[in-house]
């Protein structure tokens, strides 16, 4: 007769919980989506997409995201948005010479690891101890399995909670770098300015963030540049160079080329002028 397994619902304050189910893997993770939202609200669509991808890589195979772009991308699926992937492992990973990695998840992975350890080596004591003959190994593989799963779940993650920008927040010199090295033609101050006027007017939630420099990097990122102002184009009104004017040059060349006036006629001028 089977035995029916009681779902045990997850820890509101998990974010992310892995639970072994083989040996070398983890083919499940817990999810929070409140947690999860507050952390991702800045991300578009497929930039949030990306992450998500990313995560499940991660997890399945606990190991490092590759270096290589290409490859990450033929991985996930998303071979036409190596900039939205460059744009999550920038913010939310950190490159190694063996790849990418992720430290809260390696956290879960590495406390999931010891659990179910526990939770192994516990279950063999039990039924080393055993003496009923009639108990099969398969009900001691399911009482170990149940252990296990029952660990897990009480597996209890401080959270790790974000904060707001502060009104008197002063403008970082990494901050200005990575504007000037990555937007150069924006006003580093302006964009600060901007930035920090937006943010502090944002109300509850949404004004909350784990990781500010990172959400002033994606600002910078997606900040249009300023439009020109005719106003401020200058117009040159003399030649470039040090080279005569073509148009007076011209008017002097007429001047010589006009015949003289005759006298007769600069005579009766000068007595029109007196009359």
């Amino acid at each position: 007769m089977s035995v029916l397994k009681r779902e045990v619902s997850p820890p509101a304050d998990c974010f992310f919980l892995g639970e072994l189910e083989h040996e070398t893997a983890m083919h499940y993770y817990q999810f929070n989506i409140g947690d999860y939202h507050s952390h991702t609200l800045h991300l578009s669509e497929i930039e949030d997409l990306t992450y998500r991808r990313l995560l499940d890589w991660y997890y399945l195979h606990e190991s490092p995201i590759p270096n290589d772009l290409n490859e990450v991308a033929r991985q996930i699926r998303m071979r036409s948005h190596s900039d939205c992937i460059t744009t999550v492992l920038l913010e939310y990973f950190e490159r190694t010479p063996d790849g990418w990695v992720h430290h809260r998840a390696d956290k879960e992975i590495e406390k999931v690891g010891e659990k179910s350890t526990k939770a192994s080596k516990s279950a063999k004591i039990r039924w080393d101890k055993v003496k009923d003959t009639n108990a099969l190994p398969t009900q001691s593989e399911r009482n170990a399995t149940q252990d296990t799963e029952h660990t897990t779940h009480n597996i209890k993650e401080k959270k790790t909670l974000g904060k707001r920008l502060a009104s008197d927040f002063s403008f970082p010199k990494e901050w200005e770098e990575f504007c000037q090295t990555e937007r150069p033609e924006l006003s580093p101050v302006k964009t600060f300015d901007q930035f920090k006027d937006y943010w502090i007017a944002q109300a509850g939630q949404k004004g909350v963030k784990l990781d500010w420099f990172a959400t002033w990097r994606n600002w910078v990122r997606s900040t249009n540049a300023p439009k020109q102002n005719p106003a401020d184009i200058v117009r040159l009104t003399v030649p470039s160079r040090n080279e005569p004017d073509p148009a007076l040059e011209k008017i002097k060349a007429d001047a010589k080329k006009a015949a003289p006036m005759p006298d007769f006629v600069r005579q009766f001028a000068q007595q029109v002028r007196k009359a």
